[in-house]
């Protein structure tokens, strides 16, 4: 009896997290007997209160490939800083590859001003007010790995505060 409540348990935190695919790809490799498909999932999973993570799957079917990216994404998730407004404590800009993604807060109702796999990852994070702009590389992948790289760069307020021996009021003057 006790087992199966404590499963439950582990079934109801997994449903915290929600998951996006942003692109399947079917890509190929040349063998012997001609050419082998499969499947490439680029997968987002964040909980909305400040945890995301990106991750990637290969499979010979597309559920298999969104399966291996979703326990992938769950192997590199960072912690979002937010502020009291859902956005980020201050600029930032990320790099994977050939993209650059650059970010600033923006103030209470603008929106997540943002587009492509960007947008789905600041989404998933929790971040509700952000002005973003994708530099660079198109990759759906590069920009959204760059977007976690920017993310998971961000200091709050009490880190700085720490590091710099202040008042947190010290801060915001």
């Amino acid at each position: 009896m006790a087992k199966r409540r404590k499963s439950s348990k582990n079934k109801e935190k997994e449903t915290n997290w929600q998951e996006r695919v942003i692109q399947i790809r079917r890509v190929s490799k040349v063998v012997k007997g001609g050419k082998k498909l499969s499947f490439r999932a680029i997968v987002v999973i964040g909980n909305e209160t400040g945890k995301v993570g990106v991750g990637v799957g290969k499979a010979g079917d597309v559920i298999g490939a969104v399966r291996k990216g979703v326990s992938d994404a769950k192997k590199h998730v960072v912690d979002v800083p937010l502020t009291k407004t859902n956005t980020i404590t201050h600029r930032i800009n990320g790099v994977a590859g050939g993209a650059k993604v650059m970010m600033r807060p923006a103030a209470p109702g603008t929106g997540v001003i943002a587009g492509g796999a960007v947008r789905t990852v600041l989404e998933l994070a929790g971040v509700k007010n952000i002005l973003a702009k994708q530099l660079g590389s198109s990759s759906p992948l590069n920009n959204a790995r760059a977007t976690v790289d920017a993310l998971g760069n961000l200091r709050s307020f009490s880190s700085v505060a720490q590091e710099r021996g202040v008042s947190i009021e010290r801060i915001y003057a």
